[in-house]
């Protein structure tokens, strides 16, 4: 879909600041991850101001859409993106990492409720996505049977899972792809975050992925390719999975990792790292006069 100047720069401002948020939590807590979460921040900001069905004030709204973080160890966009939403006030994501914080270094639906899932383990994010995928197919069905209608189901919410590319490497992953392909999953969109990085190097030298498109279509997925920077691209791909009723979706999104900080951009060293006080300081000082230049181009 079409976004107009001023729908684009309300989101590149929140991006803007979910970014800073992001580098002001990790300075707080002196440990976690800056790459991924800085390279997903788009994303993540699409998602929770423009595309998901959901409620910052019901958390559990029967009717949400599902969001299933798999790598986990990205959640300071996740918590900074529901802060902003308003599902905690932003003043807690000071707390990240820290004992008896609700933010957890990796997801703890336990400690934070709005959470759909708990998340750590790297792979295991798509199982439980498409299970929760296939369940609510199932309930839908049955629902539809007692009422006496016999038509096909038509999907009320989505099941949204966003993985790494090096988490792709496990390969539980691909048990939860076959399995998704089969079933025709429809109500599943998966995001891959294709920043070609992870903690030993670059995904290519690693444990090369390509020619991922290709394997994602053999198990029978509806493959779409990105720039995870362009919010007209994110929507109008999600758009389009939407309208694909008889497989799942994937979009492969090529971010830019450390996105909006050049000193942290494509730098697989930033993977799993924060950044320290001077580090911060330079950080904070590119995006706010990032900031100031969205403002002024879009006037």
């Amino acid at each position: 879909m079409h976004l107009d100047d001023a729908a684009i720069k309300n989101l590149e401002l929140r991006a803007n600041a979910i970014r800073q948020s992001i580098i002001e939590m990790l300075l707080a807590a002196g440990s976690g991850h800056t790459a991924g979460p800085l390279g997903m921040a788009d994303i993540f900001t699409a998602l929770y101001f423009h595309i998901l069905k959901h409620n910052p004030h019901e958390p559990n709204w029967p009717d949400r859409d599902r969001l299933i973080l798999s790598n986990g160890h990205i959640c300071p966009v996740l918590y900074a993106a529901m802060a902003h939403a308003g599902y905690f006030p932003v003043e807690e994501l000071q707390t990240l990492r820290k004992l008896g914080s609700r933010l957890q270094g990796h997801p703890h639906r336990e400690f934070l409720p709005a959470l759909e899932t708990s998340s750590g383990p790297l792979g295991s994010g798509l199982s439980q996505a498409v299970g929760m995928a296939i369940a609510d197919r199932i309930d839908a069905v049955a629902e539809r049977k007692k009422a006496g209608d016999d038509k096909s189901v038509v999907m009320s919410r989505f099941f949204f899972c966003l993985t790494g590319d090096g988490e792709l490497d496990e390969g539980n992953n691909w048990e939860a792809i076959q399995l998704a392909g089969r079933e025709r999953l429809g109500n599943l969109i998966t995001f891959v975050d294709r920043n070609n990085i992870q903690i030993d190097g670059y995904t290519e030298n690693v444990l090369p992925l390509e020619d991922l498109r290709a394997k994602w279509e053999s198990f029978n997925w509806h493959v779409l390719e990105i720039d995870g920077h362009n919010f007209e691209e994110i929507i109008a791909a999600v758009d389009q999975a939407k309208a694909i009723f008889e497989k799942p979706s994937v979009i492969i999104a090529h971010t830019i990792p450390g996105k909006g900080v050049a000193e942290f951009e494509r730098k697989f060293e930033w993977h799993g790292k924060p950044p320290n006080a001077d580090e911060a300081a330079l950080a904070l000082n590119e995006l706010r006069t990032l900031q100031g230049r969205i403002q002024s181009e879009h006037q």
